[in-house]
């Protein structure tokens, strides 16, 4: 009896679990890794079997080729999976494995090497006669660099050579502001990828961010599997793919896929694939780089073929032959992915850590979640801050459209903040609904708002809900349990807070559950007809709806279409000092390391200048100064790592003595 091939996945979170689900589906005994921080997440979980790897950043875990390798090795493993991210796009991995008799399921490394880094790839393509966008992928020195820049023109892209994803990237608008956008680049893409070789290209804003499938066996047969559009974007991270493109056509399909299916016939590439590009108004179109993994936003390619990519990577890797030819790749419908973030779309898409309190995925016709979520699992400082994609196919766009925003509003996450609200209003924005979007679309085009405050409707369910609360606790001790015993014409005072604004409620009791609540003498009637720990159906002025909530202690949570509050019982709190804007404390806004610390003791600064530089979440993060004033303590130095809300810096105003010692 043989025995089945095992896979170890080298890597973690959704992509570990998307790749476990096809790979036991295949046949294959699974393998999962994990760090310290991950002990407990769901991919462990989900494989037939898991290896510690130590550490908690990705440097001490899932980029330590060794531990890989060994872990490879305890477990029995035949075969390795990189996913996307950390290593799948590393050829020293890719030669490890080789070297050590595991399968990488990928292209040759020698391949990754040339394809992986951009000024390579470009020359390449380039000789196989595919349009590039012109640019500069030579000397590094700043002064041959900014020679180059001034010949290209501005507006121009500063790239890292060895990666993508956004990190390492700068639009540079005029040659004043390049020397400190090349350090700033230079320094985020050596962190990222271990280089901080860059490239400069001429910036082609306005332009669609189109990419094509790619697959090819070890047969020579290489095909495309149509294009999908990843125009928005948020710091140069793509946030939402759809498959077809609106901008795209049948013919100009073709023109990109046979430049695309060129490419990677030229450099002998095996697995999948994809080869970027960018699209102007004019339909000229020219490459960016090549992915040579498998990528976050493939489920859209899946829902519109049919097809099973990581099934056919597999395939591939066993050395069969491609399922189908050209010819036979047909796309069927529409399909369009979110990607949920952990971050404050209203600070600048800031990254957010901390335990997710309640997690339940939405269901419903065309659609599709991947993630690696779970009620009471931690959201870490230490990878990236993606939780997971939502997916919804349609016959045609529109339906996919309406079908993934109904989903949107019917996801229950209740825990860090996040971009579920955002996505929500993004969905609706014109542009987006007719299929106008490009790369300039989230600072052009998108009229995001902040979410806004809770309606005295929402307070009043809040305050219902508090109160039911404290009737079915076995502490009962407080008169307010018993008021049924008292005077009912008498109201009940509470006294809420929803982040910074504060809400004076007078809650009547009319018998049974029912309530009537005034808020900023606005009266809601409510009654709670069922509760339970995570949802509770209410009759809200004569409507009857399901309301998603939690308590945990003083706070109650509340779910509304996509937008999470947290309301905060302060009827009897102490009174509190509370540090405005403009304290001049500079504190770390997450856990994370000091890249820089940008000033000196006793330096003069102006509020909005870059106090500090941290990177958190694989992302750098500039500290601003919140008020003119000068440095009086400096509690950090470069290279250490910090504790969100750690004081880094304290500026004091000119005349105001403050108390710095904490």
């Amino acid at each position: 009896m043989s025995t089945p091939p095992t896979l170890l996945v080298a890597n973690r979170g959704e992509i570990a679990c998307r790749i476990l689900r096809t790979a036991r589906a295949e046949g294959y005994r699974t393998v999962a890794i994990y760090s310290e921080a991950d002990r407990q997440a769901p991919h462990v979980r989900n494989a037939d079997s898991a290896v510690a790897i130590g550490g908690n950043t990705p440097a001490e875990s899932y980029l330590d080729i060794d531990k890989i390798i060994a872990a490879a090795k305890r477990s029995g493993a035949t075969a390795v999976h990189p996913g996307y991210g950390f290593l799948a796009e590393n050829a020293d991995f890719a030669r490890a494995c080789a070297e050590n008799g595991l399968q990488f399921i990928g292209p040759s490394a020698d391949v990754i090497e040339l394809m992986g880094n951009k000024r390579k790839a470009k020359d390449f393509v380039a000789g196989a006669g595919v349009p590039c966008i012109p640019g500069f992928q030579g000397t590094q020195d700043d002064e041959r660099l900014t020679e180059a820049a001034d010949n290209i023109g501005y507006p121009l892209m500063i790239k890292a050579a060895a990666g993508g994803g956004g990190r390492g990237m700068r639009l540079v608008h005029d040659t004043g502001n390049l020397a400190a956008q090349l350090r700033s680049a230079r320094s985020e893409a050596l962190s990222a990828f271990g280089s901080d070789e860059i490239i400069l290209e001429k910036a082609l804003l306005g332009a669609r961010h189109i990419e094509i499938q790619v697959f090819a066996d070890s047969h020579g047969n290489v095909i495309h599997l149509g294009e999908r559009d990843c125009s928005i974007q948020r710091r140069h991270q793509k946030i939402v793919e759809e498959s077809p493109s609106p901008a795209v056509g049948p013919e100009l399909r073709r023109k990109m896929g046979s430049a695309a299916v060129a490419a990677a016939k030229a450099c002998g590439y095996e697995g999948a694939g994809t080869v970027e590009f960018l699209l102007d108004n004019d339909g000229e179109f020219y490459f960016l780089e090549m992915n040579t993994r498998l990528q976050v936003e493939h489920p859209v390619t899946e829902m519109v073929t049919g097809f099973d990519l990581v099934a056919w990577q597999l395939a591939v890797a066993r050395g069969e032959l491609l399922p189908v030819s050209q010819e036979q790749v047909l796309q069927r419908g529409h399909a369009i992915e979110v990607r949920l973030y952990a971050e404050d779309p209203n600070n600048q898409f800031l990254p957010q850590t901390g335990r997710i309190h309640h997690w339940q995925p939405p269901r419903g016709e065309g659609i599709r979640i991947d993630h690696a979520l779970a009620s009471d699992i931690e959201i870490s400082p230490y990878y990236d801050p993606m939780l997971g994609k939502l997916i919804a196919w349609g016959n045609d766009r529109e339906e996919a459209r309406r079908r993934l925003s109904n989903a949107l509003s019917g996801l229950q996450l209740i825990g860090p903040k996040n971009n579920i609200h955002f996505l929500s209003q993004l969905l609706q924005q014109a542009d987006f609904v007719a299929g106008r979007a490009d790369t300039t679309f989230l600072e052009k085009s998108f009229c995001h708002a902040a979410a806004p405050d809770p309606t005295a409707n929402v307070v009043a369910i809040a305050t219902a809900l508090f109160h039911e609360g404290k009737l079915s606790a076995h502490d009962r001790r407080s008169s307010r349990a018993n008021w049924r015993s008292g005077d009912n014409s008498l109201p009940i005072h509470y006294h809420l807070q929803c982040e910074s604004l504060e809400y004076d409620c007078q809650l009547y009791c009319l018998g049974g559950h029912r309530y009537r609540i005034s808020v900023n003498d606005t009266a809601s009637d409510i009654e709670i007809l069922q509760r339970s720990d995570h949802s509770a159906r209410l009759l809200v002025d004569g409507i009857e709806h399901d309301q998603t909530c939690l308590q945990i202690d003083d706070a109650q949570y509340l779910l509304r279409g996509g937008r999470q509050w947290q309301f905060v019982d302060i009827t009897y709190a102490p009174a509190r000092t509370v540090q405005g804007q403009g304290s001049g404390r500079i504190t770390a806004p997450m856990d994370g390391c000091i890249v820089d610390i940008c000033v000196h003791a006793n330096q003069a600064v102006s509020r909005g200048e870059t106090i500090a530089v941290m990177e958190a979440m694989k992302m750098e993060h500039p500290l601003k100064a919140d008020r003119d004033g000068t440095v009086v303590k400096l509690a950090a130095t470069a290279g250490e790592q910090v504790r969100s809300g750690q004081l880094l810096v304290q500026i004091e105003a000119v005349g105001i003595t403050t108390d710095a010692t904490s």
